[in-house]
This record gives structure tokens, C-alpha cells and sequence, in this order.
């Protein structure tokens, strides 16, 4: 089947590679859509995936083609989206409900071969139906939705706050759209991007602005979101955080990334700074918003590229053009 490999650092062609086999417990799935999302930047440079080459690919929906011998829960012809979560179940965290700390932490498309190919395989656990109504091709916006709504989990944000966004790439919007209904009472993005702007302002912000010094919000914001992993942003993020705010980070950072924190005034006026890792208990929610229509994929989804141009895809991922970007083998 054709695939798209990450050979070594900083290469990545489209190949022939052997067709999946499912196990006693997966299905082999035919790819609708595939995702491109930070994490397959940092693959390509050698981050994340413990070992080169590998088939990227962890945002993902297609049609269910093979069965495993043990798998009776879904059957041929079923669309599904796919949880690239693969937890051991057996480790600490796992046992203590936080798999997305898993010690053997691994995913679909970033530890094991991925959906950016013709055919994938996966756990029948990990698969979620899609309704009727739901494009497949669209359904690839699950996956990172669930990554929001896990962020949303961690920030338990309380009506009335006031958000700030950095970034209004695919997932800053995620989070623009689900502070919105999460009662928050203004929500403002910042972007040096001016197209990814007009999105976010399309979508409803209270406010939009290259720079945080631009909003009308001397006292800082009761929750301020990093979702660029941009250093600049993060260190001017913490600097906006009002009194006993929380400051998410939810942007992944290349693993050199440092910023400067204050720590006399985080505990002088109890600001709290955590982050949100990936999916926990909330793709199948994703899903289901994701049905109920809490985001529109026309404004979401800006280009739906051959696999063929997988490589091409991620160059312009890289360089911030359009908004989320698929490949559709």
C-alpha cells in the first residue's frame, strides 16, 4: 500500500509499504482523511517517535475493511474515527486513570505505523462509529478536538472568566469555540498570522490582535491559553494572567523551549500553570460534539491534499498557510 514515511530526521517521502494485519483485538481501517498537526513537525525532526522510519498520522477516520478473529463489536463497512491512544493499562498511571502519562506511552502514527497511508490498523477499542450524517473525510477533526476538550478538562474553567488565546491555528480556534460554550465572558486571540485572524474573528472572538498589548485588559485575563508552543508567546502569556488565574499550556514546545517564570508572583497572587497532554477520556465526547455540529470543518479544514503531497503538505504546515490541513489517500 501507498504511505507516507518518515524516513530519518528531516526526510519524509511517499512509499510502498506492507498492508496492515489486524490482530485478535483491531481492524485494519481504509483512510478517509488524515490529520497534519504539530506533533508530525516534531516527528519529522526526530522528536516524539522513539524510533525512525515510521508512517505518521494520528489524526484519522475511514471505513473498517478487515477484522481481527476476536473483534465482534464492529463489522465490515463501519465508518469510524480512530483514538491513536495506545495506554499499557498496566503502569501507575494507568491504573490510576491517567493514561495519557502512560510510562510506555505510545500512539497510533507516532510510536506505530499511522492513518497518513492507504490502510491502518487499530484497536477495535480505540474506534468510535461516526453517524450517518457525519462526512468521513471530515471525521479526521475528532482527534484533535478530543486533545481540547481534554485541555478544557484540565483548566475547569468557571463561567464568566475572561480567555485569552495565543495562536488561531486549528487547535487555538478549537479552544476560541469551546470557550464559547463554556460560558466564558470574552474571549480574545492573539495571532502575528492576519488570515488566521479574520478566522478566528469569523468565528465569533471578543477581540482579535497581533499583540495582548492591543486588548483593553489591564487586569489580565482569568485564563490565558498558549496554543503556538512559540516561546515568545508562552512568556508573554504567563505575563498576562490576572490574579489567582490559570495560565494552560496546551501549545506543544520543541523540547528545547525555555521561558522565565516569576516565582514570588505565582505565589503571590496564586496563579496557577499547568498543562493538558494529549487525549484522556475524551474522544468519544469529542465525537459526540463534533456530531452535534460545535464545529463547522468548511472553516476548519482549509486544504484536502492528495497523500501523494504528504510532503508538501507538512512544508506548508510548517510554514503557517491555511488552517487544518489533510491528506486523502
Amino acid at each position: 500500500m501507498k504511505a507516507a514515511i518518515v524516513e530519518s530526521v528531516g526526510k519524509v517521502v511517499v512509499g510502498e509499504v506492507p498492508d496492515p494485519t489486524p490482530g485478535p483485538r483491531e481492524v485494519v481501517v481504509e483512510v478517509a482523511a488524515c490529520g497534519l498537526c504539530g506533533t508530525d513537525l516534531h516527528i519529522r525532526q526526530g522528536e516524539f517517535a522513539p524510533t525512525l522510519p515510521v508512517v505518521p498520522g494520528h489524526e484519522f477516520a475511514g471505513t473498517v475493511v478487515a477484522l481481527g478473529r476476536d473483534v465482534s463489536e464492529l463489522a465490515a463497512g463501519d465508518r469510524v474515527a480512530v483514538d491513536p491512544s495506545l495506554h499499557c493499562h498496566e503502569c501507575r498511571y494507568c491504573r490510576a486513570g491517567r493514561g495519557n502519562l502512560c510510562e510506555r506511552w505510545a500512539a497510533i502514527g507516532v510510536t506505530t505505523a499511522g492513518g497518513a497511508a492507504q490502510y491502518a490498523a487499530a484497536p477495535a477499542a480505540n474506534c468510535v462509529r461516526l453517524p450517518d450524517h457525519v462526512r468521513t473525510q471530515d471525521a479526521a477533526l475528532i482527534e484533535p478536538l478530543s486533545c481540547a476538550v481534554r485541555g478544557y478538562d484540565v483548566l475547569r474553567s468557571r463561567l464568566g472568566a475572561h480567555v485569552l488565546i495565543y495562536g488561531s491555528g486549528t487547535m487555538g480556534l478549537m479552544m476560541l469555540e469551546l470557550a464559547k460554550r463554556t460560558g466564558a465572558a470574552s474571549v480574545d486571540v492573539v495571532d502575528l498570522n492576519p488570515r488566521r485572524l479574520a478566522t478566528a474573528q469569523r468565528l465569533g472572538v471578543s477581540a482579535a490582535a497581533a499583540g495582548a498589548d492591543e486588548l483593553d485588559r489591564p487586569g489580565g485575563w482569568d485564563v490565558v491559553i498558549d496554543a503556538t508552543g512559540n516561546a515568545a508567546a508562552i512568556q508573554d502569556g504567563l505575563d498576562r494572567v490576572a490574579k489567582a488565574g490559570t495560565f494552560l499550556q496546551f501549545g506543544v514546545a520543541d523540547y528545547a523551549t525555555r521561558v522565565t517564570l516569576d516565582p514570588y508572583r505565582i505565589y503571590n497572587q496564586e496563579i496557577t500553570i499547568t498543562g493538558s497532554m494529549a487525549v484522556l477520556h475524551s474522544y468519544e465526547r469529542a465525537a459526540e460534539l463534533f456530531a452535534a455540529g460545535v464545529l463547522d470543518p468548511e472553516v476548519f479544514i482549509s486544504d484536502r491534499l492528495p497523500l501523494d503531497d504528504y510532503p508538501r503538505a507538512l512544508d506548508q504546515f510548517a510554514a503557517g498557510v491555511g488552517r487544518k490541513i489533510v491528506v486523502v489517500p
